[in-house]
């Protein structure tokens, strides 16, 4: 092995995690769910969702067969929810074309739903322990900063030079088991030391090895992407309450929070009673103003002016995708966080001053 992949199998010994949930093991459906679920997210955020996520679904069988609805219910709330809808749609092309059991080649892992490059690579590592180079965020820092690579990393030519290291560093020859510990302590390393921001270079086994350690550009490296701001948009959820209940609508398949339960959206010009009674057939009592709510999402922010309104008639029967439900039950479904906080806040809160 190469002196740095010598170094970090070392280190891993000693400083690695080792307790993750899915570790030890070579089961390829808990490692493509745990790496899905590790896009973009932490691991103390992951761990929870993993635990419950393969209590209800334990095979690919059982999450192939599943209705959507409920897989997006256990994700609620762990964002970025086209990944829960590409496992879904995984799981049931592995089981119509490969009887249910994964690919162990690159080329047909990356066809799947959801996997790219580097999740393919993982996979085909820890479950299968081929010899293939990961290049997630931790990893492109790692070698930004090691090799001293300036250039924003998600550009063409540093993406395609970083990719050259990950292959450059893979371990040629090595013992069973130790392309998952050299891939788990790259993983690691990013994580725990070589961090986005505070990295711990004293405790970094590269860092003789590292150019930005050496000359001091540590805080320099990955070089950021120059942002320009975020756009901002605006729009009203409706709180129709209604015996108790909360009326809640489908989202469309297409677009922000696809297939998840959502309030009723409407422009902030549109006056929310007219609203219901051209569209529903609904009368409301005069709208009350709740306060404001801003959420972000990655290219854009929103600021969400929620409005309280007690149905006054019985006339609106709703369609497939609207459902009446009390606001704790809701808190079950498939729902954005910005609504989970407006029942929270407004419904289910110790403070609140509003009832159903």
């Amino acid at each position: 092995m190469s002196l740095i992949a010598t170094q970090l199998v070392h280190w891993h010994k000693q400083h690695g995690r080792h307790h993750l949930p899915w570790q030890r093991s070579r089961d390829p459906y808990a490692i493509w769910l745990s790496e899905i679920m590790l896009q973009q997210t932490q691991v103390n955020t992951v761990i929870p969702y993993y635990l419950r996520f393969m209590q209800a679904f334990p095979t690919i069988s059982s999450l192939a067969q599943a209705p959507l609805d409920a897989v997006l219910t256990l994700w609620s709330g762990l964002g970025y929810y086209s990944r829960a809808r590409n496992l879904h749609q995984a799981a049931r092309i592995l089981m119509q074309d490969y009887q249910g059991q994964f690919p162990d080649t690159l080329t047909s892992l990356q066809q799947l739903p959801g996997i790219g490059r580097s999740t393919a690579a993982a996979i085909a590592a820890f479950a299968f322990g081929k010899r293939e180079a990961i290049l997630d965020g931790n990893v492109k820092r790692i070698f930004t900063r090691c090799f001293g690579i300036a250039g924003y990393p998600g550009d063409s030519k540093i993406q395609a030079l970083l990719w050259n290291k990950a292959e450059e560093l893979l371990p040629v020859h090595y013992r069973d088991g130790q392309i998952e510990i050299y891939t788990q302590a790259l993983m690691d390393l990013g994580a725990t030391v070589c961090t986005r921001h505070t990295p711990l270079c004293q405790a970094c086994p590269l860092q003789q090895h590292c150019v930005a350690h050496i000359e001091n550009r540590v805080d320099q490296l990955p070089t950021k992407k120059l942002r320009k701001p975020l756009p901002q948009k605006e729009t009203v959820f409706l709180l129709l309450v209604q015996h108790q209940k909360l009326l809640l609508e489908k989202r469309p398949a297409s677009g922000v929070w696809g297939e998840l339960w959502c309030l009723p959206e409407i422009e902030t010009r549109t006056d929310a009673a007219l609203y219901c009674q051209h569209h529903w057939g609904i009368k409301v009592q005069s709208p009350i103003e709740l306060p404001t709510l801003d959420h972000q999402f990655t290219h854009f922010k929103l600021r969400i002016y929620p409005q309280l309104l007690q149905v006054i008639s019985d006339t609106f029967v709703p369609q497939n995708k609207f459902i009446w439900i009390k606001p704790t039950d809701a808190l079950e479904q498939a729902i954005p966080t910005p609504v989970r906080k407006l029942l929270k806040q407004n419904f289910l809160s110790d403070n609140r001053t509003l009832t159903t």
